[in-house]
């Protein structure tokens, strides 16, 4: 599959463990070509070419660490609703600092993510086109 027509995922990176692990999702998420990362710091720092491709009409999604929903609402902010938002407090995650989830939490949720949600975002004619 072309990177194009990979959906586009936004993390939170705060400085929250659940905000570390959207970032952690959101990264494997790209390194395996599952989706392509790019950065919600540029969204809001208003970078043309970030804001360009955040505007680009391709499917996204957003992944938020806690209700405060950062990655969501940078995106609002330039007019872009994500196709799919998820928030890990969502699954029973708790906002703590100094505290890490592990490894296996991690790739539990990209497994969840790679099952029922991308599945939802890339193009059927992406799928068609791979094979």
């Amino acid at each position: 599959m072309k990177k194009n027509d990979l959906p586009l995922v936004y993390s939170c990176s705060g400085c929250s463990q659940v905000a570390q692990l959207a970032n952690r999702i959101a990264v494997t998420l790209d390194r395996r070509q599952h989706a392509q990362m790019s950065c919600i710091a540029g969204v809001g720092g208003q970078v043309k070419p970030l804001l360009k491709l955040a505007r680009s009409g391709r499917p996204i999604l957003a992944i938020d660490g806690c209700a405060l929903s950062c990655a969501k609402h940078s995106l609002a902010n330039i007019g872009v609703q994500p196709s799919h938002h998820l928030q890990l407090a969502d699954y029973g995650l708790k906002k703590k600092c100094a505290e890490e989830y592990s490894d296996e939490v991690a790739e539990q949720l990209v497994q969840e993510i790679n099952q029922t949600i991308l599945p939802q975002l890339i193009p059927l004619t992406a799928i068609v086109d791979s094979d």
